[in-house]
């Protein structure tokens, strides 16, 4: 079984080892998986039921991660992403008046012209021609802004006024207290070439919430999944194809293509200078 799983991706040719494999798996998987408590918790300000938004957010995650790995034998992870879910929530819901029927049947009409232009590799000419600096600063952009909602979550920096959109946090308060730490810890592991720093960093940051309190625990450590079917299939083809909804469509696609872009640029880059 380990030769099989050797020979098909080519570990050793690829300068890696099983047990490597394992824990980046492993810190991926603790490092992505707040999108399962974060993503159903922003789409439910759009209407969206909560329970079934996070089966089918697991679902999505699942089969990406599965098709990348298995198919195109690549070690990137994929889960729906930040950015596109507030979007949904935020400006197309809730300022714009649209169901999130119609809202999610722009994304399926966006990923079927993203899928077209892989296929027909028109999507890499459009990245070829896009100058190398411009790409690598959308996955620049893309990190400020993962590091601003981790910074907004654990209290370190909170919506200001309206004067200023920003403000510190109580930067004594158990919760920023324990980011920090986390932080701290992780930064002091990777500095020393720790193995699965990431991993031992978030692990231990997660005993410390909640052995003083700051998480809570769970009610229930295994149950069973919420049913999927409020959700399946709810798409509104007639409002997604709508004059008035293209250009949402349109900002939907350019969105998930500059996401991807920097996204794959920035992992990758990591990845060979690491």
């Amino acid at each position: 079984m380990l030769n099989l799983i050797e020979r098909y991706f080519e570990l050793k040719h690829n300068g890696t080892t099983l047990g490597r494999e394992v824990v980046a798996g492993l810190t991926t998987f603790v490092t992505m998986s707040y999108i399962v408590v974060v993503n159903p918790a922003i789409l439910k300000a759009a209407g969206v039921p909560a329970g079934p938004s996070m089966v089918a957010t697991i679902l999505t995650a699942v089969f990406g991660t599965l098709l990348m790995g298995l198919y195109a034998k690549r070690p990137f992870a994929i889960a729906p992403y930040m950015g596109e879910n507030a979007f949904l929530a935020y400006t197309v819901v809730q300022a714009l008046g649209f169901s999130w029927q119609a809202a999610l049947a722009a994304i399926l009409l966006a990923g079927v012209v993203f899928l077209v232009l892989t296929v027909v590799r028109l999507r890499q000419w459009l990245v070829d021609a896009i100058p190398s600096a411009l790409r690598y600063s959308f996955a620049v952009g893309i990190g400020l802004f993962l590091t601003f909602i981790g910074l907004n979550q654990t209290g370190v920096v909170l919506l200001g006024n309206a004067g200023a959109p920003l403000r510190a946090g109580h930067l004594t308060a158990a919760p920023v207290l324990v980011a920090i730490f986390g932080f701290l810890l992780m930064a002091v592991l990777m500095i020393r070439r720790f193995p699965a720093a990431i991993l031992i960093g978030i692990l231990a940051t997660a005993f410390l919430a909640y052995v003083t309190g700051v998480a809570a625990r769970p009610k229930a450590w295994v149950s069973l999944p919420p049913s999927i079917s409020p959700i399946l299939f709810s798409l509104d083809f007639r409002g997604a194809l709508s004059w008035r909804f293209l250009p949402i469509v349109l900002t939907i696609f350019i969105m998930a293509f500059v996401d991807t872009m920097g996204t794959l640029i920035g992992v990758s880059a990591r990845g060979i200078s690491g």
